[in-house]
């Protein structure tokens, strides 16, 4: 059995230059997959509302809905890290509040660190986290829960003065204790600053090359979601198409008669 990944050993691969792999899962059986293929980290992402609920955006995602998918998650896991993401709501309240949820969301979901969005304006709750005992992955750059604000998907950090925030936030999360930080969406050159600078592993998804680690959404690495697809993104494969044959096939068995046949019959 490979040896089990913990927040520790995601630390550790940084200092040897060691390239971290991260996916999203929210069910068992990809979770089984994905960690069967030695994936480190798994993230049951807020995604789950637009992927796999169909909401339009991250935010209407809840805590019961995050540790759901988690449980789920956790039973098809054995060796990789498991993060939950905390969702929209669930930690910019209060300290008090971020401190609840993340324990609740841990005692469970069974998730080994929670994730949430933020840098300076979420330093203290990501210390008031951490100084229970309960580890932090950031967060930065293109921040979905704060779409409203953003005014859409857009990439973020290319004029000198957001690019200037990003570090400051990048430097924020890691003061505040986080073990990680993912940057989303930012210009290449600016990751590559923030992950020389940092001691803690970045983790980019359309932040270019020079990240000590990438995520992607499971789905988007299937294929599973259409032709629609954000620059950063790499299908691997065609399972949509895949999935639609094989159903077309079964639909035209059925109603030729060919399916069910006697290999797949019961008799007294």
């Amino acid at each position: 059995m490979a040896q089990k990944i913990t927040v520790p050993s995601i630390k550790a691969m940084k200092g040897r230059g060691e390239k971290i792999t991260m996916l999203t899962a929210y069910d068992t059986p990809f979770a089984r997959i994905l960690d069967e293929a030695d994936v480190d980290i798994l993230l049951v992402g807020d995604s789950v509302g637009s992927v796999v609920a169909g909401y339009p955006n991250t935010l209407p995602v809840t805590i019961e809905e995050m540790i759901y998918h988690t449980k789920a998650v956790v039973r098809g896991v054995t060796r990789a890290l498991v993060v939950i993401d905390m969702p929209f709501m669930s930690y910019q309240v209060s300290i008090e509040d971020a401190k609840r949820n993340a324990g609740k969301m841990i005692k469970e979901s069974g998730a080994e660190a929670v994730k949430l969005e933020g840098g300076v304006n979420m330093k203290e709750v990501i210390e008031s986290i951490v100084a229970i005992d309960i580890p932090v992955m950031g967060h930065i750059g293109l921040t979905p829960q704060s779409i409203h604000q953003m005014g859409g998907y857009k990439v973020q950090g290319k004029a000198e003065e957001q690019k200037r925030k990003i570090m400051e936030d990048a430097v924020a999360v890691e003061e505040a204790g986080a073990f990680s930080l993912v940057l989303e969406c930012i210009p290449t050159e600016l990751a590559k600053e923030i992950s020389e600078k940092l001691t803690i592993p970045t983790i980019g998804i359309g932040a270019g090359i020079h990240c000590d680690g990438q995520v992607l959404v499971i789905h988007d690495v299937l294929g599973l979601l259409g032709d629609f697809r954000p620059k950063f993104v790499k299908s691997y494969v065609d399972l949509r198409t895949v999935i639609s044959q094989a159903v077309e096939e079964y639909m035209d068995e059925v109603k030729k008669g060919k399916f069910p046949t006697e290999e797949h019959s019961f008799h007294l």
